[in-house]
């Protein structure tokens, strides 16, 4: 009787090779669709996020007492709307009226900043001061302004799309738990599926709710410092400290440096300049190693490398907006991946102290 010829099975090392050929790529084509299809994630993630701050604002809210009852669902809802509503107006409105200004008043700037380089550079000798003026013209200030000004204008031509997409996700949320009933048949299944995503969006809805506030305090501490003596623009600054407070370290020294440029250049005197480098640098001091460590705890921390990783992977895909929803993205993921038990090793490696139960025990 004649056998029938078996398909040779591949040799082991094949078998590796295919699967490292196939995670390659799997990772291309995944970052490749990041970039490519930005223009619909980024105000969708930047949606998502808003949708997070609304439902933690807004659970904040239910929980308060009111004549002894709490505070009914509805009226929760509208009045933590209202709250992130009226907060981004302000934001908009003001980085859309005084962005003109701004970037008209940067060649004054630099004609001034030229002659403070002067001064400093001519000590050094003529030939050097020479040097490092050819060198400073080559610096296009105005070109530099006019294209984060650009990239301000392309983010607040997507705050409408935002708006777009956050009811729909509120509308969504009451749906999700009837919805997680009818995919999953099985009772002790489903009930383990809404524990991992209750635990989730409780450890997100903090991490967002609690980064904002500090980055409401970190803007509003250098808007008084900024106001008291009577700096150019302070409420751009202000919103910029509070906007680049999402970007770990980078944003913190950026949001420093940049008004006390602005200080130096605007005053004759050095004492506004050092009142706003002082001070400001006060502010992110006391809030970002006092204040927030103190309200998140070390439990929801990414570790170092993991920070610097997140910032420039996000930065090279998204650019501005990736850099500041870089650590927010990623530490969303890292509570995700340590809500479920198969990825919680990843979850351990992503964060500071590998203490990830902490999450949850923060949450209760």
């Amino acid at each position: 009787m004649k056998k029938t010829s078996q398909p040779d099975k591949p040799a082991p090392q094949f078998i590796g090779l295919t699967f490292w050929y196939q995670l390659v790529v799997f990772l291309f084509l995944s970052v490749a669709s990041l970039v490519f299809a930005s223009s619909v994630l980024v105000p969708l993630s930047f949606a998502a996020l808003l949708f997070v701050l609304l439902t933690a604002t807004s659970d904040r809210i239910s929980r308060l007492k009111l004549m002894g009852r709490n505070i009914p669902k509805w009226l929760a809802h509208f009045s933590a709307l209202s709250v992130v509503v009226i907060g981004l107006l302000i934001v908009v409105s003001i980085l859309s009226s005084q962005a003109g200004e701004v970037s008209e008043a940067f060649p004054r700037y630099e004609e001034r900043l030229s002659s403070i380089l002067a001064q400093v550079v001519s000590i050094v000798g003529q030939d050097n001061y020479a040097a490092a003026m050819k060198a400073f013209k080559q610096i296009n200030l105005a070109g530099f302004a006019s294209g984060v000004i650009g990239s301000a204008g392309a983010f607040l031509s997507a705050f409408f799309l935002v708006l777009l997409y956050v009811p729909f996700m509120l509308a969504e949320r009451v749906q999700m738990q009837a919805k997680v009933k009818l995919a999953i048949p099985d009772a002790e299944t489903a009930d383990k599926v809404r524990q991992v995503l209750k635990s989730t969006s409780d450890s997100i809805q903090r991490y967002v709710g609690i980064k904002t506030l500090v980055s409401a305090i970190t803007g509003l501490g250098s808007y008084a410092v900024m106001a008291s003596v009577g700096l150019d623009f302070s409420e751009t600054w202000a919103v910029l400290a509070f906007l680049l407070n999402f970007i770990p370290t980078v944003g913190s020294v950026i949001g420093v440096a940049l008004p006390s440029v602005v200080a130096l250049v605007q005053f004759e005197e050095t004492v506004p300049f050092l009142i706003v480098l002082i001070g400001c640098g006060a502010v992110q001091f006391s809030v970002g190693n006092i204040l927030e460590p103190m309200l998140l705890g070390k439990s929801l921390n990414l570790s170092p490398f993991m920070v610097i990783l997140a910032l420039t992977f996000w930065t090279a895909v998204w650019g501005i907006a990736g850099a500041l929803m870089s650590v927010p993205i990623t530490v969303c993921i890292m509570i995700v991946l340590s809500n479920i038990p198969p990825t919680q090793p990843i979850a351990i490696l992503m964060s500071g102290d590998g203490k990830i139960g902490n999450v949850k025990e923060a949450n209760s």
